[in-house]
């Protein structure tokens, strides 16, 4: 299963001695991201829509390790919404869970203040027109939100294999018409030698 991570946005946290609140956006809106100066991409309202609501979404430290708390598995323990701005984010930890312990210090002095998501677009399409391809991504799978150091673009790989499979399928369909007009034109000579035979 191909997975795309994209990230960079701030995260917010609360923390008193029960509970410890996270919330912020792991993705936003019609925003052009720059993947590794392969290609732009752009989330577009509605992409989440399915996947909030189907998919089982772990939040998690860095994309790995145990989830913090999970949409659906967790009992709602990871709340997500889209709404104008992106993917917002609202998770209430647990403060005596070793792990949240581990990143509130970390998170409080900004050392891990990003969010990210991972994901696989379902619905995409490619844009090839400009220098740069965009690829315009409508609807996907969502694997997991994470709280991050670094805001890797980690699915640059898979990002250009997505754009690869594009072309691919471009030159398959330009190949095929091709093929077609000849067969035409092949069809069209013979029938003319017949009637002029």
């Amino acid at each position: 299963m191909q997975r795309e991570i994209r990230g960079g946005l701030p995260a917010e946290i609360r923390a008193d001695e029960d509970v410890v609140k996270v919330s912020g956006y792991a993705a936003v809106f019609n925003q052009a991201a720059d993947i590794g100066c392969y290609f732009r991409e752009i989330i577009h309202p509605g992409a989440f829509r399915a996947a909030i609501t189907r998919d089982d979404v772990s939040f998690l430290i860095n994309h790995a390790g145990l989830p913090l708390a999970r949409s659906r598995s967790g009992k709602g323990t990871l709340m997500l919404a889209e709404d104008d701005h992106g993917l917002k984010i609202d998770s209430t930890l647990d403060a005596d869970d070793p792990d949240v312990m581990r990143i509130v210090p970390k998170m409080k002095r900004g050392d891990l203040d990003k969010m990210s998501f991972a994901f696989r677009a379902t619905r995409q399409e490619w844009d090839e027109t400009g220098e740069i391809p965009v690829r315009h991504v409508y609807e996907l799978d969502l694997f997991d939100v994470s709280v991050v150091t670094e805001p890797a673009y980690e699915g640059t790989e898979i990002g250009l294999r997505s754009l690869e499979a594009h072309r691919e399928q471009v030159r398959r369909t330009l190949n095929f018409h091709a093929a077609n007009a000849r067969m035409r034109m092949k069809m069209n000579l013979a029938l003319r030698e017949r009637e002029n035979g």
